[in-house]
């Protein structure tokens, strides 16, 4: 075994002759110490006298040697202040440079436990005060592994105070919506801030998933809230279960909420985690790609893999700005994992609709996944369309620019209908309308808002001639009405849509469609032209949809909407949706925020607002082949 038996030796060592032949056989052992100085031959005495002599030097020299004895405790700390910190795990500032050199810190190991043990051991000692350093846990992030280590990260702090102000108060807006979150609906996909429970809207099906929690992640690193960020970890690793799935939800919604928030979780803090729960949720999505043309359905229900398009969908047809929104995440999920089934998946879909016929160049908003035939002759910016384009260019983006197929799509979809679908006012007042076969409907939804940053983000990247300038300044102005329709109310939030005239400016609402749902479309236009122009109306705009925010949708509990924008004693709803924390308390922070934090050199953010890494330029994509 290699261990010491004590009572099997004792018993051979009765049976054996003596290890030392010191003795006779016929000597008594408890003679042994009389007997006489002529029985012992010369190498015998020899040998006891080196054993004395060795047993004399160790006692007397513990004397001087050992540590307590010669100065007392104080003597050997003295020498561990010298240690490095592979032994006490803290940064040892005494060193000088020749002794730096020697050591290699290894890698940080549950710092803060082992630390805070090792301090009051000190401090019972010797009866000192602060021998160790408290750690600034604003400065440090969370590993995958569970322990606290600083990761580099640009703070993103603003050099000015007043702009630094209004961050803060972003952040504090984030930690309220969060709080009451945990406190009165934690595991629920969505909190009702007024009832204090759990809410959940129907693309989540009847399971709690926490979508608010996924949708947070990134918000909650970005914004360094560490304690925070950290819960939610435990969650998706504890709690976060898809097999328990066992309804319809929307392939659409689960893409850019789960898939995509698990990945840009992984894409800042490296922890393989989240690939593993992204994966989990996306090979749940695959059978809905199982058509004839490759175009996935809108409904799944994980359990089963029955699909099923939307009822009122036209001609049982699949969503535009649904199968056309599941590039970037698909893509990048296949570099993660190795597995190219994800990226052939939506490439198919890309090849199919480059080749599909389009009518003056234009994409109609249903398609059905069977015939592989257009529906409705419905055409939008808004809903049931807008991140079909807002994927294309952020594809190219995405492939470090490699991808021409999205690029070309891009401008030609882009010029089509802006040449179709868009008005002037008298005023000079840029929208897009809507056409529904050859009618022209003078409406714009708060969800077509985002184009004015898209469309300025397309003209900063695609070119750099002349065109440049003219689609940053369409973006500008169409940005510049969505503000327009955020001013011009009681409340200074905008409505869910917004109605135009041939004869004048004046911007209207139907009764039905006056609410304000916490939607971050204009606000994120405020940041992409922010960061593109510099020019600091967008973040004076942006501060004042967040004092309206503030005066209008907090409450006690969380966040609401307002049923009426026009009324400054609206009726508020009931739901803090999980997008304001993805979206709308990111891109106000962000915009409150240096360029370097989430730099678009590295990152292009998906529909949900989620970053996503750029190839060959982030880290956490380092690849240079082209993937697509």
């Amino acid at each position: 075994m290699g261990y010491f038996d004590g009572k099997k030796s004792a018993t051979n060592l009765s049976q054996k002759e003596p290890l030392l032949p010191l003795f006779e056989q016929s000597v008594n052992f408890t003679t042994s110490y009389l007997i006489p100085r002529s029985t012992l031959r010369q190498r015998e005495r020899f040998i006891l006298i080196l054993i004395v002599l060795c047993f004399v030097i160790f006692s007397i020299g513990g004397v001087f040697f050992l540590p307590e004895l010669k100065a007392g405790k104080q003597f050997a700390y003295k020498h561990i202040e010298k240690a490095g910190s592979d032994i006490i795990g803290l940064p040892n500032t005494n060193l000088n440079d020749q002794d730096k050199s020697q050591f290699v810190i290894p890698p940080p190991r549950s710092q803060f436990i082992d630390r805070k043990k090792i301090a009051d051991k000190i401090n019972n000692d010797l009866g000192a005060n602060n021998v160790l350093p408290r750690p600034d846990l604003n400065k440090l992030q969370l590993r995958h592994d569970g322990d606290w280590s600083p990761i580099p990260f640009h703070s993103g702090e603003d050099p000015d105070p007043e702009i630094r102000h209004r961050r803060d108060t972003v952040r504090e807006m984030m930690q309220h919506a969060w709080s009451n979150y945990v406190k009165y609906a934690w595991g629920d996909n969505e909190l009702n801030p007024i009832s204090k429970s759990g809410h959940s809207a129907g693309i989540f099906g009847n399971t709690k998933l926490g979508a608010s929690i996924i949708d947070g992640l990134d918000t909650l690193w970005i914004m360094g809230l560490n304690e925070e960020y950290k819960k939610a970890r435990d969650y998706v690793q504890n709690e976060l279960d898809f097999n328990s799935i066992n309804s319809e939800v929307s392939v659409f919604e689960f893409n850019i909420r789960f898939v995509g928030g698990l990945l840009t979780a992984y894409a800042l803090t490296k922890d393989e985690l989240y690939i593993r729960k992204a994966e989990e949720i996306a090979e749940k999505l695959l059978p809905s790609f199982n058509t004839p043309t490759g175009i996935p359905y809108s409904l799944i229900n994980p359990a089963t893999g029955e699909c099923k398009n939307y009822n009122w969908a036209s001609s049982s047809s699949s969503i535009l700005s649904e199968f056309g929104t599941m590039h970037l995440e698909f893509l990048y999920l296949s570099y993660v994992t190795g597995k190219p089934i994800y990226k052939d998946k939506v490439v198919a879909v890309r090849n199919y609709l480059d080749k599909i016929e389009k009518k003056d160049g234009l994409y109609y908003n249903y398609l059905n996944p069977q015939s592989g035939r257009w529906g409705q002759a419905h055409v939008s910016m808004g809903a049931l369309a807008d991140s079909f384009y807002e994927y294309l260019l952020k594809a190219y983006l995405q492939s470090d620019k490699q991808d021409e197929q999205s690029r070309r799509m891009y401008i030609e979809a882009i010029d089509a209908l802006l040449n179709k679908i868009t008005r002037t006012t008298p005023g000079g007042l840029l929208y897009f309308g809507q056409l529904k076969y050859d009618n022209f409907e003078r409406k714009m939804e708060h969800l077509a808002c985002f184009s004015g940053g898209m469309i300025a983000l397309g003209g900063q990247t695609l070119f750099s001639d002349e065109n440049k300038a003219k689609y940053i300044s369409i973006g500008a102005n169409i940005t510049n009405t969505c503000h327009e329709s955020y001013v011009r109310t009681k409340t200074q939030l905008g409505p869910e849509t917004f109605t135009f005239s041939d004869n004048s400016d004046k911007i209207t609402s139907l009764s039905n469609e006056r609410y304000y749902i916490q939607r971050p479309e204009v606000i994120e236009s405020y940041f992409y032209l922010w960061r593109i122009t510099k020019d600091p109306k967008y973040r004076d705009w942006a501060w004042s949809a967040t004092q309206a925010i503030l005066n209008y949708c907090r409450v006690d509990n969380g966040f609401v909407g307002i049923k009426n924008v026009y009324s400054d004693k609206s009726p508020k709803d009931d739901v803090q949706q999980s997008f304001f924390l993805a979206e709308t308390l990111k891109y106000l922070y962000l915009i409150f925020s240096d360029d370097k934090l989430i730099s678009f050199d590295q990152w292009v953010f998906n529909s949900e607002g989620h970053p996503l890494p750029i190839a060959n330029f982030n880290p956490a994509y380092k690849t240079k082949t082209t993937t697509v």
